[in-house]
């Protein structure tokens, strides 16, 4: 009798991108590479590690080219970059990126107020990057990230429809894959396992990954609801950084010391030391005193008994009990 093998999930960090550039601190060159490098010795695999934009958008990516340099050197580490058009993909090619992604939105209310260009110019846009990419950088991965997919702040309600046009011309931009995101918060479970399983059934091996954000607490039950429909790739930012600039009380993205926790305790291998992880917060809190971050791991610590999913113990040990207070 066959054994099955162990389901795993690819853990994508976005903290260095989505959820530096959501806050208003700049976080130091060489902070920013101590962290990526012990997200890196954690187990993360992918990590988006910024954004090409011009600096006077966005100081918190003025350093991109040194940053991705640096995540260039970290052996096996795939390195995603971010960028909203031609020129900026341009720029992030030419730097030896393994992976880069696309801010498409569904609406344009949203497009214009994210990347100044409509929903149909952005289409183009996307066309030309792909062309580039195949005439001159044909190793470079293109995801294209479908904003707003499940709720818009500024249009309000998107329907399915609307959101599987955009993936289909995506698609037929000649992207490598097309993934969901949840860039306000909207979604509910139903929902996410309805569109995710419509997406598999009419874009096949490009329907791609989820990057849910926590605004209504809903981002970890959207995260199995993901799992449910095929998802293998699920987008996170330690200590929940980020939020969308356009969803008012945004939280930011999913935790991904939470989301680690959680695939591993369902039996997903990430491939990622928990504890490794949590203790990269510390360079967090000393790089960005002030700023909340979030989570519950990282207070909770591991279930006594905890494995791993591939049989991993935790490398470190873990308290005995309740941490505070009376159990219930």
């Amino acid at each position: 009798m066959a054994i099955s093998p162990t389901p795993t999930v690819l853990v994508s960090e976005v903290g260095p991108r989505d959820g530096l550039q959501s806050i208003k601190s700049v976080m130091p060159t060489a902070a920013k590479l101590r962290w990526i490098s012990a997200l890196a010795a954690a187990g993360l695999k992918e990590i988006e590690v910024g954004s090409f934009v011009p600096a006077r958008l966005l100081p918190q990516m003025a350093d991109i080219h040194e940053v991705v340099a640096h995540a260039l050197t970290i052996p096996g580490l795939h390195v995603a970059v971010l960028a909203p058009n031609l020129r900026g993909s341009q720029s992030a090619f030419e730097a030896g990126v393994h992976k880069l992604t696309l801010p498409v939105s569904v609406t344009n209310e949203h497009s214009m107020a994210n990347i100044r260009k409509t929903t149909a110019q952005m289409i183009d846009e996307v066309r030309e990057i792909v062309a580039l990419r195949d005439a001159q950088f044909p190793g470079v991965q293109i995801e294209a990230g479908v904003s707003v997919a499940f709720g818009c702040t500024i249009a309000g309600a998107v329907s399915d429809d609307e959101t599987m046009r955009m993936c289909m011309a995506m698609a037929e931009c000649g992207v490598d894959e097309v993934g969901l995101s949840d860039t306000s918060g909207y979604a509910n479970p139903t929902q996410v396992r309805r569109m995710f399983r419509r997406l598999r059934s009419e874009l096949g091996d490009k329907a791609g990954g989820a990057h849910f954000h926590n605004t209504r607490g809903q981002g970890l039950a959207n995260v199995v609801a993901a799992l449910e429909a095929g998802v293998t790739t699920i987008d996170a930012s330690q200590a929940g950084l980020g939020g969308c600039p356009y969803a008012p009380g945004a939280t930011g993205n999913i935790v991904t010391e939470d989301l680690a926790f959680l695939l591993e305790a369902m039996g997903y291998d990430t491939g990622i030391d928990i504890d490794a992880l949590v203790a990269a917060r510390a360079i967090l809190a000393d790089a960005l005193p002030g700023e909340a971050l979030y989570g519950h791991v990282q207070d909770a610590g591991l279930p006594k008994g905890f494995s791993y999913a591939d049989g991993r113990a935790p490398s470190a040990v873990q308290p005995e009990g309740c941490l505070r207070g009376v159990a219930q």
